[in-house]
């Protein structure tokens, strides 16, 4: 019997690759995300059994309606991964707004607790019980760049969050990830190319990696047996300024 993974933020980058790797592995898969006509091109490339639902992550009733959905249709879940996330513009404190901070904050920390939640709720009351989340940290969940206070501290909250999922979780067969990423080459990142802010203050380039590295790193840790637990494992691109950044 296949596997059943949900996926947010799967309407591209690292979250479509993901969903491409484990339908390729044989995972039925339920893609979410906002942009309803990218997760249909995302659905045209998985070779599995794939539901897409569009919506926002952070809007309780449509997480809870995932959950539901997926379970419904496929009887049990296997693997969430909380891959949908914002950044914002790089500026100093004192010129960053309210609403923008709490916008990173809502979609990379709030929307990762609904889905944990609802996860869980899943993951305890099914049978036999147990299940896999991967959550999308980032080496700034380590170390910050310059002027980043909504993502890095966003991304320091996963840390917690996969933590207290993973003790939480411990008596239930339930395991919990955190992946923290370097320089994926997505749209995200492909800014560090031309160049990035350095903690001196300086721009430079900076390498990046195919993705499908970080789709490949999921699929492996999502196929591992449920006595196996990994807490974090960091891929990066070999030369990106995260050993001695800052």
């Amino acid at each position: 019997m296949a596997k059943t993974a949900i996926i947010t933020g799967a309407s591209s980058g690292i979250g479509r690759h993901t969903a491409v790797a484990l339908s390729k592995a044989g995972w039925n898969i339920v893609l979410t995300a906002r942009r309803l006509g990218a997760l249909k091109e995302t659905e045209s490339l998985c070779q599995n059994e794939t539901l897409i639902l569009a919506g926002d992550i952070t809007d309780e009733p449509f997480v809870k309606g995932v959950f539901e959905t997926a379970v419904a249709h496929f009887g049990r879940l296997d693997l969430l991964f909380n891959n949908a996330g914002v950044s914002a513009k790089q500026v100093p404190i004192e010129n960053m707004s309210l609403e923008t901070f709490q916008t990173v904050i809502d979609v990379n920390l709030i929307g990762c607790f609904l889905t944990t939640r609802e996860a869980m709720r899943v993951f305890k009351s099914q049978s036999p019980q147990g299940g896999r989340i991967i959550n999308n940290g980032s080496l700034s969940a380590h170390v910050p760049r310059p002027h980043s206070f909504p993502y890095t501290c966003s991304k320091h909250a996963i840390t917690g969050l996969t933590k207290c999922t993973a003790l939480d979780g411990r008596s239930f067969g339930i395991t919990c990830t955190q992946i923290d990423i370097g320089n994926a080459h997505t749209d995200m990142a492909k800014g560090h190319i031309v160049g990035a802010m350095q903690a001196d203050g300086s721009v430079a380039p900076e390498p990046t990696m195919d993705v499908e590295h970080i789709a490949n790193t999921i699929v492996h840790i999502a196929s591992l047996p449920p006595d196996v637990a990994m807490l974090e494992v960091n891929i990066m691109a070999a030369g990106a300024p995260y050993v001695g950044r800052g």
